[in-house]
């Protein structure tokens, strides 16, 4: 599977560096990444990773500035794309159609084209105006995906968190990553399946 992966201005940069490791182990996976400005101070803010350490994790690397790349166009097939985390800026201009960067423009072609386009939002709290944005994006198509920790699986480790929500986003893709903890029912309804 082809997939586009970009990282966006937001907290929360390692979101998308996890899930380019995941798909580094999934053989048939060719990971295209795209990395805004902001994208690339986060990095650097949030992280230990340089960015050409994590522009090695991809297949391909696009620079947000070239909106001739291949990923520019709908003639160019894909599975999907990713934006983890996706900025409310980034959201903003895909919600208008306002393709100034590759990662926009990305977005909007997986949109038109209607391929799977998922969006990790990390902001909080969230006004009004996000919320609208949110639900402008899922309205056009998208999956709105936000990091939100889960804890049903019982994390031990920051770790257990990152791998859990990344896990659940290529579920979306129907890429087996092993990172997910199934659930398996609740203690209370094991007991009852055992007394029947």
């Amino acid at each position: 599977m082809r997939l586009i992966v970009a990282i966006t201005g937001a907290s929360g940069a390692i979101y998308g560096i996890r899930l380019l490791e995941a798909l580094r182990e999934v053989p048939d996976a060719e990971v295209h990444l795209v990395i805004s400005n902001g994208g690339k101070l986060n990095i650097s803010l949030e992280t230990d990773w340089a960015v050409k350490d994590v522009e090695a994790l991809a297949h391909e690397v696009h620079s947000d500035q070239n909106l001739a790349a291949t990923v520019a166009s709908g003639s160019f097939k894909t599975g999907g794309m990713i934006v983890a985390p996706c900025s409310m800026k980034t959201l903003s201009g895909i919600v208008s159609s306002y393709a100034d960067t590759l990662v926009v423009r990305a977005a909007d072609v997986i949109l038109k084209e209607q391929r799977r386009l998922v969006l990790m939002p990390r902001e909080t709290p969230l006004h009004v105006g996000h919320c609208r944005l949110l639900l402008q994006a899922a309205e056009m198509g998208a999956i709105i995906a936000p990091p939100m920790p889960g804890f049903y699986n019982d994390p031990q480790t920051i770790d257990d968190l990152l791998n859990h929500n990344v896990g659940r986003v290529l579920d979306l893709f129907d890429i087996e990553s092993g990172l997910v903890k199934r659930w398996k029912g609740g203690r209370e309804s094991a007991r009852k399946v055992r007394k029947r």
